[in-house]
């Protein structure tokens, strides 16, 4: 059984961040995952927006302070760990006279919460901002800080870089059961294996109340909310150059335009609570009021442009809309980071440093690392290169210039240096490479990208997963199959 100083359960985003901050430290530190990859629960459907810091009080709410820390060392981490980022800015756009106490409101919290930059519009300033606004609009502000990522991206960039600082990351491990004697915690999971750890930070998303249970800490009930959205073709004439929101509503920020990292434009999403943590269906109904909502922000939405529906749900803790980031009061090892829910994305990077320190005060030295810190080896993706410098990788390895996504123009070089990192699924793939997420949706490179998984993996073709057991891709050789 190995023994750990700290266990963070749950890689998405946010046990992601913490799991990065730890691996600055002299500490041995696991991370774990019900799923067979890292953010494939509730950060894989995220909008991917770096929000601006206005729609929450930064004197009296956590998620505010930690947005706003948050949204300003996201320049620093893409320097670091490259993965898709743009701050091409947020508008916030009133549609009618209606909207605009409200409107005025969420402008002022932003100028008390010392937002940078922040900039009341007029008419005429947003459509020079965006002239692909409605001609409904009425008024607005700018926030230039607000931007986009690619959450997947940038939840696989830390953990691949936690891995490479001495990180271990369990996959497949469902915390199933703990006992806490002595100076440590015993964690078993559903499949049987065990860890021990002095600590253990609950960052389990939608499953965060059934960690806690598991380890004697505070009782409460995560609830999820259902948000749908909608991807449009990178050549939708729709494509805003800002992240547009509306006026929020009272339970959600609104359903939004998003030019995504990727160069997609997302619309949505909705919010529905409901009762299934696993329900991530998506539905007509919901679609036509998304894309109505949209075609009245932005000129140019089109469902001929849609490509893929997906739904996410996001980890509501009733009664509490902030954070609940402390140590436990009933279990003094385990620390809670639950409830974590928009703008949770942008927050992350801080939540790791809160989390840190929360560590510190419990008593674990936190020493830094004698040696360097290894950094992540370029990714050198085809579809950014110019021609010269695909040649010039070519030279050193052939790979690098044999597409295998054709409507992205992911490389063969790309898909391998994935699986090398681990990712032996076929959505996995496709969250590091984005190799299946153009037009066709893997229709084309997907049974290419099976291959390549088998061959560099050596799991067999018919083990081969979409997103981990019970997703089985293949039932067989049709050879073999019985025919009556």
């Amino acid at each position: 059984m190995k023994q750990y100083d700290v266990v963070v359960i749950g890689a998405g985003a946010t046990g992601a961040a913490i799991a990065w901050q730890l691996s600055h430290y002299d500490l041995k530190v696991a991370l774990v995952d019900r799923c067979a990859d890292a953010s494939f629960g509730v950060s894989k459907a995220n909008s991917g927006i770096v929000h601006g810091g206005f729609h929450h009080s930064a004197d009296s709410t956590l998620k505010a302070k930690l947005e706003l820390e948050g949204n300003e060392m996201f320049d620093a981490l893409k320097s670091e760990l490259d993965f898709e980022f743009d701050r091409c800015g947020i508008l916030v756009v009133a549609y009618s006279e209606d909207e605009l106490p409200a409107l005025q409101k969420l402008y002022e919290r932003g100028v008390g919460n010392k937002v940078p930059g922040i900039e009341m519009c007029s008419r005429e300033r947003l459509f020079e901002l965006e002239p692909k606004l409605s001609d409904t609009a009425v008024a607005g502000f700018f926030v230039p800080r607000g931007g986009v990522i690619e959450p997947y991206g940038y939840v696989f960039s830390l953990v691949e870089s936690a891995e490479l600082n001495g990180v271990e990351f369990w996959r497949n491990f469902q915390a199933a059961e703990s006992v806490h004697e002595g100076v440590f915690r015993t964690i078993t999971a559903a499949d049987g294996r065990k860890i021990q750890a002095r600590f253990t930070v609950n960052a389990a998303g939608l499953y965060a109340d059934e960690v806690s249970r598991i380890c004697g800490g505070e009782e409460f009930e995560i609830k999820p909310r259902k948000g749908e959205e909608y991807l449009l073709d990178r050549t939708s004439p729709g494509r805003p150059s800002k992240v547009i929101f509306p006026v929020p509503t009272p339970c959600s920020k609104g359903m939004l335009v998003i030019p995504t990292a990727g160069g997609t434009t997302m619309i949505g999403p909705s919010a529905t609570m409901i009762g299934d943590k696993t329900e991530n269906s998506t539905t007509q109904a919901e679609r036509e009021i998304i894309f109505e909502h949209s075609q009245k922000m932005i000129k140019g939405i089109s469902e001929r442009d849609l490509v893929a529906a997906f739904s996410g749900l996001r980890p509501v803790l009733p009664g509490n809309e902030d954070f609940f980031i402390a140590r436990s009061e009933k279990a003094a090892d385990l620390i809670q980071a639950a409830g974590i829910q928009s703008p949770g994305l942008t927050a992350s990077p801080a939540i790791g440093v809160y989390v840190k320190n929360i560590l510190q005060k419990c008593g674990l030295e936190m020493k830094e690392k004698n040696s360097p810190r290894k950094i992540l080896p370029p990714k050198n993706r085809a579809r950014e290169l110019s021609d010269e410098e695909i040649d010039k990788l070519h030279a050193d390895e052939k790979l690098a210039s044999r597409i295998i996504c054709r409507c992205e123009f992911i490389s063969e070089a790309e898909i391998v240096a994935a699986v090398h990192r681990g990712h032996v699924t076929l959505d996995g793939v496709k969250f590091r490479t984005r190799a299946g997420m153009g037009r066709c949706q893997g229709g084309f490179c997907a049974p290419k990208i099976m291959q390549i998984i088998s061959r560099e993996s050596g799991i067999p073709m018919e083990q081969l997963t979409k997103r981990g057991p019970g997703s089985e891709l293949l039932a067989g050789k049709l050879g073999d199959l019985e025919v009556k």
